[in-house]
Formats: C-alpha cells, structure tokens, sequence
C-alpha cells in the first residue's frame, strides 16, 4: 500500500510532531513535521546513531557545534555522523516544516 509522506501532516503548531515510519534492527526512520520550534540554545543532539536527513517542504536551519549554519529548504539533504553535535537553529514559523530522517548504526 502506497502512502504519502505529505499528507495527513500532524498539527505541528503547538509542538514538533514525530511519526515513526520503520524500524529494524539498526535502522529508523522518521518524519518529522515542524514549524516554528528550534531546540533550546545550549541543548544538543549527539546521537550514537548516523542520521540522514532530507527536508520535504518547508525551509530549517541545523547549527553543528563549531558554529557553522546549514540552511535546508525542499530537496535539501544532509549526513550527520554519529556524535556530530547539532541542533534544530530554526524552523520556519508560517508553513510546515516535513522532514524525512534516517537513523542507522
């Protein structure tokens, strides 16, 4: 059965949303809808797992622990190792933000 990871989109207003799509053993892989929250200044993910993240719609910026800014708007991806430091520096306020997330050891 074939499903669209654009629709049925969870109300992210209040708070981001996270629907789980598949896990097995050393994969998950979520969509993530936001829109407006970025995480709190002095707190950081450093996973244990590498992440691949593609932005479906909306536009995010991820900061990493050195500093630097990624932007991401649709069709944009990018690889973060196990252990690189990053957080959620902005989502944008007016339209939901969708993110597609790849877990894996």
């Amino acid at each position: 059965m074939a499903e669209n990871l654009l629709a049925d989109l969870s109300d992210a207003r209040q708070t981001e949303q996270f629907t789980q799509l598949l896990q097995r053993p050393g994969l998950r892989i979520e969509r993530i809808v936001s829109r407006g929250q970025c995480s709190p200044p002095d707190d950081w993910y450093d996973q244990n797992e590498h992440e691949w993240v593609l932005l479906l719609q909306g536009a995010a910026e991820l900061m990493l622990a050195d500093g630097s800014v990624i932007r991401l708007t649709a069709g944009d991806h990018v690889y973060l190792p196990a252990h690189e430091k990053h957080r959620v520096h902005w989502t944008d306020p007016q339209q939901d933000t969708v993110w597609l997330a790849v877990f894996h050891h």
